[in-house]
């Protein structure tokens, strides 16, 4: 049966076939004839620039035309050519055998994005409902099923009432996740329209993390006209030991070894890297028991081998380590005055609050003096977990030696604390310990969906201090004129700059293969941003300064996107410090704890009362805490 001319063309196993998304392709890519007033150009144009999509002959791409169920399931494959088989195939009785989609709709159902109707029956020639072809997407991308999907879908849209129920926990899921897009009501979902061809390469270009569709048509999304400015500063060279792969810990091995290959079972496990002088060690694992038999204690254990002729001595300057149970993720409120440190929610919170304050805890040594050739142990950290639950433990060090030394990081199950006996034969003869965490994509080119993966090496930086300036030639920032305010992104990633371009995730020295390529989120390092405040104006101003939660976006450079109504994904858990003089002239110290949501604009950690051509000096630090998501900002702006 042959397709009409208006498909598109997929190339797979050697035949031809007409579909609505192309993979592979020669032709440039052009702006389409009909679309340059249509309101999803800027996607369409994108989709075309990577071979995601062809016009007609003409040159015409017809967004206003519908799609089918068969020209859905090719775009979903090419959409997410990685996803796995998850059920065996079905022979559907109304797709023949050479229908020019038969191998794609076969291989769309074993990959679960689409399900047939009773009788075995695919209506391949049916036009998508929106309603579907949302659902189908939403499935694709993994969310997490909710409770009550129908009060959700009642804060989104006007017509929720019209969503069929099957595709109402998908949608919502899809809502929350900000890939639903309705031009041009965005409250209007219009669940049981065809999707035309227009709607569905917007709605990819959401899922894709292709940030080109109008943020008012994304449901859910407020746009707030702001500018967004690289953060000043740069990391500093000081490494870090840097375990958190693979986060859940299944099996004894070694977590992170810097020790020689030398001599050891299992080679690749050992980076052969040196510390020497100020290095940090930053450590977040997990361990689960799902049954009684599962039940155990698993020991992590921090060994130092000085391999040189003299003694070497190991400062430890600052350390903490907690447990899931000695910091448990309570609900707190957004923002909560912490000045004792009794405040946290989660033991990365909890490890990030000792140490931006200094603290050691008394578990770990002052020092080790470790005699030529020798290994000591430095920590022997238990995580013990009892049926039915998981538990884990974030560990932070800042350490100084004063000869080269090599560090391990083991795991083992252990009814008590290894010997350093133990250690080491685990060290010599074990491999890396297990369950490993998915590969990263590549990084270049970049591709949909993006897999970070989890670090494991010695990253490079410990410290971001940054003197915020109008430019590097003066010394005071301006504050904004009233009502508007600029933006510093904190703590970026490959992918994730908030148009900024500007990837502040630390450089990895060492790692394995099967790792982060960058020390992604930067966990442990250190903030450090002062704000040289001054009011150029005549007049008396209200300024305030924030730490706030935005959406992913990277359309441009001159907007925030946050989220209404409120979502309940946590993207960030922490204490920051800040330092400021008051209204009075009085020096505060304010150590602050904040819960921010995906999208979160976040309340003023400060507001200050300028007067006419005052300067006052605001100082923000806080070490980025485990289980945050980025991107983050620091945001100044100045109250209407």
């Amino acid at each position: 049966m042959s397709p009409p001319q208006s498909l598109y063309m997929l190339r797979q196993n050697t035949s031809v076939i007409l579909a609505f998304l192309l993979t592979l392709s020669n032709s440039s890519a052009i702006a389409f004839s009909d679309s340059q007033d249509y309101w999803a150009k800027d996607c369409l144009q994108q989709l075309g620039e990577r071979k995601l999509i062809t016009g007609y002959p003409d040159g015409s791409f017809r967004p206003h035309a519908t799609v089918t169920r068969a020209e859905a399931a090719v775009l979903m494959l090419n959409a997410f050519p990685n996803a796995p088989v998850q059920r065996s195939t079905i022979k559907f009785k109304d797709v023949p055998t050479n229908y020019w989609a038969n191998k794609a709709i076969a291989t769309a159902y074993q990959k679960g994005f689409f399900a047939g109707y009773p009788g075995e029956i695919f209506q391949p020639y049916q036009p998508i409902p929106r309603a579907q072809i949302i659902g189908v997407l939403a499935g694709a991308k993994n969310y997490s099923s909710l409770s009550n999907p129908m009060q959700t879908l009642q804060k989104y849209f006007d017509d929720a009432a019209q969503i069929p129920n099957y595709a109402q926990n998908a949608i919502a899921q899809a809502a929350i996740n900000s890939i639903v897009v309705n031009y041009p009501n965005v409250k209007q979902l219009k669940p049981q329209q065809s999707a035309t061809r227009g709607e569905v390469a917007a709605l990819m270009c959401r899922a894709l993390n292709i940030y080109t569709v109008p943020p008012q048509y994304i449901a859910g999304v407020e746009v707030h006209p702001q500018e967004v400015r690289q953060l000043p500063g740069q990391l500093n060279n000081i490494p870090t030991f840097n375990s958190n792969s693979p986060e859940l810990v299944t099996t004894d091995g070694i977590l992170l070894s810097t020790f020689p290959p030398d001599g050891k079972q299992a080679p690749d496990a050992h980076l052969n890297y040196p510390f020497q002088g100020r290095f940090d060690v930053f450590a977040h694992h997990i361990v689960r028991a799902e049954t009684a038999a599962q039940s155990r204690t698993v020991y992590q254990g921090i060994i130092v081998h000085n391999p040189g002729n003299g003694p070497a001595t190991l400062q430890v300057l600052q350390a903490a380590s907690y447990l899931t149970r000695e910091a448990l993720f309570i609900s707190l409120p957004d923002m909560v005055d912490n000045l004792q440190g009794t405040v946290y929610a989660g033991p990365g919170s909890r490890t990030m609050n000792d140490v931006l304050r200094g603290v050691k805890q008394n578990n770990f040594p002052e020092k080790l003096v470790i005699e030529p050739g020798k290994s000591q142990i430095l920590a022997n950290l238990a995580i013990p977990v009892q049926s039915p639950s998981s538990s884990g433990r974030s560990t932070m060090m800042r350490l100084e030696s004063d000869r080269p030394i090599y560090m391990a990081k083991l795991s083992q199950n252990s009814n008590s604390p290894p010997s350093l006996a133990e250690w080491q034969r685990l060290l010599d003869t074990g491999s890396l310990a297990g369950k490993r965490d998915p590969i990263p994509t590549p990084l270049d080119p970049p591709r949909e969906p993006t897999v970070f993966s989890r670090v494991a090496g010695v990253s490079q930086g410990t410290q971001w201090q940054a003197q915020i300036t109008d430019n590097p030639n003066v010394s005071d920032l301006t504050i904004p004129q009233p009502g508007q305010g600029f933006s510093y992104p904190l703590a970026t990633i490959h992918l994730v700059t908030l148009s900024t371009g500007q990837i502040q995730s630390a450089t990895m020295l060492k790692r394995y293969a099967d790792t982060a390529y960058f020390a992604h989120s930067n966990y442990g390092v250190e903030y450090n941003l002062s704000l040289p405040l001054r009011n150029f104006s005549n007049q008396t101003r209200t300024v305030t300064v924030s730490i706030q939660t935005p959406v992913k976006d990277e359309g441009g450079s001159d907007r925030l996107l946050f989220l209404q109504p409120r979502v309940e994904q946590v993207f960030f858990r922490g204490t920051v410090r800040v330092r400021y003089t008051d209204d009075n002239g009085v020096n505060r110290t304010r150590y602050v704890h904040l819960v921010q949501r995906r999208g979160q604009m976040g309340e003023p950690l400060v507001r200050l009362q300028m007067q006419a051509g005052e300067t006052r000096q605001v100082q923000v630090d806080f070490l980025y805490p485990p289980d945050a998501t980025p991107p983050q900002v620091l945001t100044v702006r100045t109250e209407g």
